[in-house]
């Protein structure tokens, strides 16, 4: 076998059969779950006293033995640190997602020899991609031959902090959380039609499937919480997930970047509240979820019907 290959077998070791270690996250709002080993601020997810109780899989260590047969819900690579398995949340009628057909990451452009063989062999047919020109020119797709789809959305919220810092402005913490909370309004009225073209590409199969940006964090955050709820997912649980980036996602180096260090925490362990900025205009300006799919992204019943065919257990 070649090198890639035996490292990816090393890797897969790693990630799966050892002992597929879960954390099970139960407790009521305003109190820390722990995942992955790390304390998770759920308080921005739900309101108080709503019970939080889901099984949110994870390559995390715990002290009493598991089940083997449940996939890791994080696959650990050395390139990206924020690749997750979207499988086994429970959806409409208590069905679950299936694992191992959709994906959410962080950009797939520093991936090694052996994280491309481990991915490969997950199956992957197709991914799409919401970083705009300049991000994907940085870091392209390192993995040959899979298929990228560009559903490019500019990361105007960065470029909001980069233009008022250029004015002479200061940015403040309180200043960015406004930008991030701005830009994800934003995906809901000014790229409704990206988020459509990824239903477009799911209605298609259900060929494993990878959608990302550059942190897998706020494009990719709101991408995912529309999946998981057009399936049925509850609200409070795709909060959940949309939070675990906090504790998954590796920072890049702050020195490289001219904004400052205060401002420059919000938006990559992003709260609660940005996906909530933008749930909450789809329930304002389109009275809810159900009526945000079908006019502005164009998923009616029928569509996610077949949906539900695709990516949910039997």
């Amino acid at each position: 076998a070649s090198l890639a290959t035996k490292l990816a077998m090393a890797s897969a070791v790693a990630v799966m059969p050892r002992r597929l270690d879960w954390v099970r996250c139960s407790g009521v709002a305003g109190r820390g779950m722990v995942t992955d080993g790390k304390a998770l601020d759920t308080r921005s997810a739900t309101g108080p006293g709503d019970r939080v109780n889901s099984t949110l899989y994870l390559d995390a260590p715990v002290s009493k033995p598991m089940q083997t047969s449940t996939p890791a819900r994080s696959i650990r690579l050395t390139g990206a640190s924020n690749f997750r398995d979207l499988g086994g949340y429970a959806g409409h009628g208590g069905r679950t997602l299936k694992w191992r057909r959709l994906f959410r990451s962080d950009h797939l452009g520093a991936l090694n020899d052996a994280d491309i063989a481990l991915l490969k062999a997950l199956g992957l047919v197709r991914a799409c991609d919401f970083r705009g020109a300049d991000e994907r020119l940085q870091q392209v797709c390192a993995i040959p031959g899979l298929p990228v789809h560009s559903l490019a959305i500019d990361p105007t919220g960065v470029q909001a902090m980069k233009a008022l810092m250029g004015s002479g402005g200061i940015l403040s913490a309180s200043d960015t959380v406004r930008l991030m909370q701005d830009t994800y309004r934003a995906f809901v009225h000014h790229h409704a039609h990206r988020f459509a073209e990824l239903f477009v590409h799911l209605l298609r199969g259900d060929g494993p499937l990878v959608f990302h940006c550059t942190a897998g964090k706020d494009r990719t955050g709101f991408a995912a919480a529309l999946v998981l709820m057009s399936l049925g997912v509850s609200r409070t649980v795709a909060m959940q997930d949309y939070l675990l980036t906090n504790a998954l996602y590796r920072m890049p180096d702050a020195a490289s970047s001219s904004l400052p260090q205060e401002a420059l925490q919000v938006p990559w362990r992003g709260p609660g509240s940005f996906l909530n900025a933008a749930l909450e205009a789809v329930d304002a300006d389109f009275g809810g979820l159900s009526n945000y799919l079908d006019t502005a992204l164009g998923v009616g019943r029928r569509e996610r019907e077949r949906l539900a065919e695709l990516y949910l257990q039997p």
